[in-house]
């Protein structure tokens, strides 16, 4: 359900997410300045690492949790994911901290291993320089945690290319919460949120894109989720890949 950017607005501002008066103030049209991109599936190849090493873990550890159970954390605190099938299906008197700790660190060693040959998004780097070039802040956020990131980040010579990389353990609530695009504009002294767009490849994503009132709500179809599974969302637009993104925003914002 594709929405106009004055339906989108009005959407929120209904839904109680953005003040009515916030609309007729977006409505005058403040430039972009930031791009927050997701990370795995939007800028990085997804074969399924995630869901594989996080499924892994759990058997490991004596869970059942099925990769639909899985799939729909998508895009969220990947220890959050932990915790909570933690709470839901461990046994009566398991140690509970003890044991998501072990899957976490189960999980964190398949995830160091499945992205030793870590590849970008065809497309996305130079999507990145291109949104840079025209005097736009770059930055990220993911569901990974901070050593996760900057694993990633490390092997593809990423350090230093984005304004600000928040990561789920640097927030008190993952997705579809907002916090970490807020996190995001305050690195990069971003006040408006009409002034902010989002791109992710998880309904997680669009959710919290959505739940922060940002100007554009971009879903790209890379990675998790089909281009039919992201348009049950709300969103702005729905694109082949991250390297649309620039030529998108010179013809619509």
């Amino acid at each position: 359900m594709a929405l106009s950017r004055r339906q989108s607005l009005k959407a929120l501002a209904a839904a109680s997410l953005l003040p009515a008066a916030s609309v007729k103030a977006a409505e005058k049209t403040r430039p972009i300045r930031l791009v927050v991109f997701d990370v795995g599936g939007t800028l990085i190849e997804d074969h399924g690492e995630v869901p594989n090493a996080m499924h892994d873990a759990f058997v490991h550890q004596g869970l059942e949790v099925t990769f639909d159970e899985i799939g729909t954390w998508r895009g969220a605190s990947k220890r959050g994911m932990v915790r909570h099938f933690v709470e839901l299906r461990a046994k009566p008197g398991t140690d509970r901290e003890k044991l998501a700790g072990a899957i976490y660190a189960d999980f964190s060693d398949a995830v160091d291993k499945a992205y030793r040959g870590v590849k970008a998004i065809p497309g996305a780097v130079d999507a990145v320089k291109s949104l840079q070039a025209r005097g736009l802040l770059v930055a990220t956020s993911t569901g990974f945690d901070r050593q996760q990131c900057d694993m990633i980040f490390g092997r593809l010579n990423w350090r230093g290319l984005f304004t600000a990389s928040i990561t789920s353990d640097e927030v008190v609530d993952g997705r579809p919460s907002p916090f970490m695009l807020f996190h995001a504009m305050e690195a990069a002294h971003v006040d408006g949120v009409d002034e902010v767009v989002a791109v992710g490849d998880t309904p997680l994503d669009l959710q919290a894109a959505t739940n922060a009132g940002l100007r554009g709500v971009i879903g790209v179809t890379t990675g998790a989720a089909t281009e039919e599974r992201l348009r049950k969302e709300r969103h702005t637009h729905i694109l082949p890949s991250v390297a649309a993104v620039p030529a998108l925003l010179k013809a619509e914002f």
